[in-house]
């Protein structure tokens, strides 16, 4: 049950801080037309997500009690589960991000572990402190 809490935080901070992020920054600066450039692309849509990952990973790292927050492998699998699987629907939903030669799959590909590391730093940083 301890898993399932956490992954539910992450889940929920990822989901609210998405929806902020499509409403706030994507929607109203990007528009339905998308984005149209690599430099407009990581302003819009990958810094933004790298942040919401951040975010999620930060969030239920922290609700992960002792003592099993000093297992390695399992506080990693209740911190990083929530964007991990939001990056396995996303390219379950969306096949034309599941191109490797194609530069989405590596920025999202990215952002997941970039935020997650993050994420983990952070909480390490604030659980010592």
């Amino acid at each position: 049950m301890v898993l399932v809490r956490c992954w539910a935080v992450g889940i929920v901070v990822l989901v609210v801080s998405e929806y902020v992020q499509m409403t706030l920054v994507y929607g109203p600066l990007a528009g339905p037309e998308g984005v149209g450039s690599f430099d407009a692309a990581l302003a819009l849509v990958h810094l933004p997500n790298l942040v919401c990952v951040v975010l999620a990973t930060w969030a239920a790292a922290r609700v992960h009690p002792e003592p099993w927050r000093e297992m390695p492998v399992r506080h990693l699998a209740a911190a990083c589960a929530a964007p991990a699987a939001a990056q396995v629907l996303l390219l379950t939903l969306r096949p034309d991000v599941l191109d490797l030669a194609g530069p989405a799959f590596w920025m999202s590909t990215g952002v997941l572990l970039a935020g997650c590391a993050v994420g983990l730093l952070l909480d390490r940083l604030v659980w010592t402190s």
